[in-house]
């Protein structure tokens, strides 16, 4: 990948109108409107939510695109974050190309486009960890990752963004499946998704080790509230992931029962709040403050240079350090939030609270 200025590849004009987009104000809709709204996909209702996307999409793509240019440490002249910044610029130019939305056929043919805008995105998670993977090769190991604020508070934002985009782009459908407005499903089952999540984590555990423990779940299945399963698939299916590896890893090689990895879901009136507790040995108390950070992992990186990232990613039972505070800002941009609490030397507890959805503003970075 050969390293280029956005104003070696793209036009001076194209260049300043990012800037000048990227100024303009972001407008936030609460999370009960977006239900509200994307409950009811009438054409009406679908244009008016394209000519929405049509003015709100360059300014969220701007203000990413001038950020990816001006990171620290040199982590803008990375190849892999110059490749994500030329996708940011490529949206930003298919978006400010198409004209006015004025009716239906309008609204079709700027569906097509933002559908084939969020393909592009695909693999910006994966393709921005290998910027930050090639930006430590060349850091003096002696700096503290944790003291790099400025990378964490820029990726904490950009996947916050991104977050925020794909949920307008995917309440803008007008086939939704059933019980779905956006990615939010009316009638989730915590304990289902729980199950479904704890499985996969079970069988990349089985994958790389030869055997998994248990995973107990307790809960009523029958249970149901509005959220998103994909966001608390992908939180589950991490902390039960962590907890597998740190129960497998510490009774390898002892002559014990393992423990089971314990799920409860407790539905609160604010909040419904889901436990995974394990008995894998816990984390020291100076390692806590280095788990929420995009720099830290204590696994091999599965990533490297070479890898495709046209195709799917492939999971491993450690990722690029990016499960716990990904997670965390799911959690946290439907008004939840992620703590750990750990007893080193016994195991880990970790309470995914998740706000039952209701008038809190998505949080524009």
């Amino acid at each position: 990948m050969a390293a280029k200025k956005a104003s070696e590849s793209f036009s001076k004009t194209l260049i300043e109108e990012v800037h000048k987009w990227g100024c303009m104000k972001q407008t936030g809709v609460s999370l009960r409107y977006m239900m509200e709204f994307g409950s009811k996909p009438t054409q009406r209702n679908l244009l008016i939510s394209g000519q929405f996307l049509h003015k709100e999409l360059p300014i969220r793509i701007a203000r990413r695109a001038i950020e990816l240019e001006s990171l620290p440490y040199g982590l803008s002249e990375k190849p892999a974050v110059l490749k994500v910044r030329d996708w940011y610029l490529d949206s930003f130019r298919d978006l400010r190309s198409f004209p006015a939305i004025k009716d239906t056929n309008d609204e079709r043919e700027f569906t097509q486009m933002i559908k084939a805008i969020k393909v592009r995105h695909n693999n910006v998670v994966p393709m921005m960890a290998l910027g930050v993977q090639q930006l430590k090769k060349g850091m003096d190991p002696k700096i503290v990752y944790e003291d790099l604020d400025e990378i964490h508070q820029f990726l904490d934002r950009f996947y916050l963004s991104r977050i925020g985009i794909r949920q307008h782009v995917e309440l803008h459908n007008p086939n939704p499946p059933l019980h779905c407005v956006g990615y939010i499903h009316t009638k989730m089952s915590p304990v289902e998704v729980a199950q479904n999540a704890s499985e996969d984590a079970r069988c990349i555990c089985l994958r790389e080790y030869g055997s998994a423990p248990e995973v107990n779940i307790y809960g009523d299945p029958k249970f149901t509230f509005p959220y998103v399963p994909t966001h608390l698939h992908l939180m589950v299916f991490e902390l039960v992931k962590n907890s597998l590896r740190a129960v497998q890893e510490r009774y390898m090689d002892l002559d014990r029962v393992v423990p089971p990895i314990r799920i409860i879901v407790a539905d609160g009136i604010e909040d419904v709040t889901i436990k995974v507790s394990d008995e894998g040995g816990g984390i020291p108390r100076s390692g806590l403050p280095k788990i929420f950070t995009y720099l830290y992992s204590t696994a091999r990186n599965p990533l490297d240079e070479h890898s495709d990232l046209g195709t799917a990613d492939t999971v491993t039972m450690a990722g690029y350090g990016y499960g716990l505070p990904i997670s965390r800002l799911y959690a946290r941009y439907f008004g939840g939030d992620l703590q750990i609490i750990s007893m080193e030397g016994y195991g880990t507890d970790a309470y995914l609270h998740l706000s039952r959805l209701g008038d809190s503003q998505e949080p524009l970075p």
